[in-house]
């Protein structure tokens, strides 16, 4: 077996089921995820209006704050790494309260809303497939509205999703640029759930995969454990996704200033995604669950055709038993026992017995 066979086999081993399996369970909130002061965070500052788009980047915090008290702008500080001490120096030049610190600093937080006398918070996953491994990842991102401000927390700088709302920024005459900072949180909430539906679509690419392979008949051994790692997938999708819902939901019904009417009709359409996509991820499990029933029935049928071939030949040979045993007894006297053509004449029974057996099987329809 080739090494690229042998690796294609082996993520199909216990070990990363159990990874899966952790990776889903690993939902306790009180466990703060320590990190690394090793890694400096890079700050990104858009100070923007209708005119202008002013962007600062790899900043230090005191001049970035000091960016954000321009008067008649708005303001979007974005955090990538994480880094505690930074976070907590921002947080307590903004006079941002605790309980938000823990949940910026806290990645596995429940998607959600919080609502502070000067504060809007807001806490979501963004969602990633990697195709190499063919499973989901996700990303905590943070982000707190305040008069003018809209500060985000993610702690991977290589990738995330706001590049286009970042171009549309620098785009002069853009909606984007004409509103206030509850657009420019609308916009970043609209992509990361857009791209539920991405995720989604290549996950229904592998469920195609299976289901192709299965009604083709060119599954592997390692079949199940697939079913299963993909089912996991999908569990662990639904469990980032589905309290989206409740928490758009939320926003529509809030009275805080800093959402205004105006901008939760936009925020609606958001509610109408996370809808589409929960219906599609049940259907998706009810997929792989009827692949599963449909992998399972294959291999009882095959099973049953396996005992029932062994069935026949069993059933065949049991004459030339019966008569070999018969003539194999420790008597002196058997009829045709010393016959000069007796072993020809068992010989014709032992065969003519099974291709009778055989003829009437057929008939019957036994097989």
């Amino acid at each position: 077996m080739s090494t690229k066979s042998k690796r294609k086999y082996l993520q199909y081993l216990n070990p990363l089921e159990l990874l899966q399996t952790k990776k889903i369970l690993q939902s306790n909130p009180t466990i703060t995820e320590k990190k690394s002061t090793l890694q400096e965070s890079q700050l990104s500052l858009y100070s923007y209006n209708e005119g202008h788009c002013d962007i600062q980047e790899h900043a230090s915090v005191e001049h970035i704050l000091h960016l954000t008290k321009k008067a008649n702008m708005n303001h979007w500080l974005n955090l990538d790494i994480i880094n505690s001490e930074t976070v907590e120096g921002i947080a307590s030049k903004l006079g941002l309260h605790n309980l938000l610190i823990e949940d910026i600093l806290n990645v596995h937080q429940r998607p959600k809303i919080d609502e502070f006398e000067d504060a809007f918070s807001m806490v979501m996953q963004m969602l990633y497939f990697n195709e190499q491994k063919g499973t989901i990842e996700s990303e905590q991102v943070s982000f707190v509205l305040k008069n003018g401000l809209l500060l985000s927390f993610q702690d991977d700088a290589a990738r995330d999703l706001f590049n286009a709302i970042r171009a549309r920024l620098k785009t002069t005459g853009s909606k984007l640029r004409n509103s206030g900072t509850d657009a420019l949180l609308y916009a970043l909430v609209d992509a990361i759930v857009d791209h539920y539906f991405i995720v989604l679509e290549k996950v229904g690419h592998l469920i195609e995969k299976l289901e192709e392979e299965i009604t083709s008949e060119m599954q592997d051994h390692y079949m199940m454990n697939r079913i299963y790692t993909l089912r996991k997938e999908l569990i662990f999708f639904k469990r980032n996704v589905e309290p989206v819902r409740e928490m758009i939901n939320n926003i529509l019904r809030t009275d805080n200033p800093m959402i205004t009417d105006n901008r939760k009709k936009y925020f609606k359409d958001i509610y109408d995604n996370t809808l589409h996509v929960n219906d599609l991820t049940e259907n998706y499990r009810d997929i792989i669950n009827s692949i599963r029933d449909l992998y399972l029935s294959q291999m009882n049928l095959k099973m049953n055709e396996v005992m029932k071939f062994l069935a026949i030949v069993t059933t065949l040979l049991a004459p030339a038993t019966v008569i070999g045993g018969i003539f194999g007894m420790n008597f002196d006297k058997i009829p045709y026992l010393h016959h000069q053509n007796g072993f020809w004449i068992a010989s014709i029974f032992m065969i003519l017995i099974p291709v009778i057996m055989l003829v009437y099987f057929r008939r019957k329809g036994w097989f």
